[in-house]
């Protein structure tokens, strides 16, 4: 839906928060065209970058060349019933305009202890103004939140978003020290 180059609003408000990590890469997690992640990656960050899409990948790790940085491509089918981060840690995590709930045990599993998780993705209200529609696909009220409940919620926003127009869950959480 986001057809800009321009990083995510939401993590641009956020970079601050990326002084505090553990040592560890940050994961781009079904990266699509890689913006957010190439934002942080551009600023020195360690990244891997991770979707199904080779295509969307090939031009992520161009950018990247171009950037004259590296990092991580990680070509991965990340629905295919199996746990795709078992044995991987993660400073932090970013995800923008993907949900696939399976994932979010394994996805707080990986994450460091202090580390982070900034994600967004669209709300069940979406369906009444366009794309996505398919429910599959769409939070239910405060169900982003209810997955990182054990976590500290350092910012927590559902509703409509401009630039562009969208219902979308918006949640920046970091992991606690010690569970």
């Amino acid at each position: 839906m986001h057809t800009s180059n321009q990083p995510s609003q939401l993590l641009v408000d956020q970079l601050e928060q990326f002084r505090q990590l553990p040592s560890g890469p940050i994961l781009d997690l079904a990266c699509g065209s890689g913006r957010n992640g190439l934002a942080l990656a551009q600023a020195g960050h360690p990244l891997w970058f991770t979707d199904a899409n080779k295509e969307a990948l090939a031009r992520v790790e161009h950018q990247l060349t171009a950037l004259g940085t590296t990092a991580v491509i990680w070509h991965q089918d990340l629905e295919d019933g199996h746990n795709p981060f078992a044995g991987k840690q993660f400073a932090a995590v970013i995800g923008f305009n993907y949900l696939h709930r399976e994932l979010f045990p394994w996805l707080i599993d990986a994450v460091k202890p202090g580390g982070l998780v900034i994600y967004e993705t669209f709300t069940i209200k979406q369906a009444e103004i366009g794309r996505p529609s398919n429910p599959a696909f769409l939070l239910k009220p405060n169900e982003l939140k209810q997955f990182f409940a054990s976590w500290q919620i350092l910012h927590y926003v559902e509703g409509k978003q401009a630039n562009p127009d969208r219902y979308s869950a918006q949640l920046v959480a970091r992991k606690p020290n010690k569970e």
